[in-house]
C-alpha cells in the first residue's frame, strides 16, 4: 500500500486548499482514512476521519466547520478540503489509513499506512 498526498502549498490567511491522497495496492482493504498535521515543534495531531465505506465523518474541533473530508473509491482517492484557513494552520499534512474497526478514530498508533506529507502554509 502506497499513500501520495498533493495540493500543498503557500495560501494567504482566509484562503483555501484543497489536498488529495491517493492510494495504491490494497485500498479495498481500508477501514477508515485519516488526514493529521504535525507543526513546527508541535506533535502530530488527528484532524479529520472517513470511513472508506459508509464516507461516515469527524473533524477534530479546530478545524470543524472549516474543513471537510471527502472520498471518491472509484479514484482511491482521498480529499480534505481547507477553507477559511489560518496561520496556525500551517502545517505539513499527513494522510494515513488503517485496516481494522476501532472506535476511537484519532489515535496516531492505529493506523497502518502513512504517505510521506504535504506542506501546508498560511501567511498573514
Amino acid at each position: 500500500v502506497q499513500l501520495v498526498e498533493s495540493g500543498g502549498g503557500l495560501v494567504q490567511a482566509g484562503g483555501s486548499l484543497r489536498l488529495s491522497c491517493a492510494a495504491s495496492g490494497r485500498a479495498f482493504s481500508f477501514y477508515t482514512m485519516g488526514w493529521f498535521r504535525q507543526a513546527p515543534g508541535k506533535e502530530r495531531e488527528w484532524v479529520a476521519s472517513i470511513t472508506w465505506s459508509g464516507g461516515s465523518t469527524d473533524y477534530s474541533d479546530s478545524v470543524k466547520g472549516r474543513f471537510t473530508i471527502s472520498r471518491d473509491n472509484a479514484k482511491n482517492t482521498m480529499y480534505l478540503q481547507m477553507n477559511a484557513l489560518k496561520l496556525e494552520d500551517t502545517a505539513v499534512y499527513y494522510c494515513a489509513a488503517r485496516t481494522s474497526y476501532v472506535a476511537a478514530v484519532n489515535a496516531i498508533k492505529d493506523y497502518d499506512y502513512w504517505g510521506q506529507g504535504t506542506q501546508v502554509t498560511v501567511s498573514s
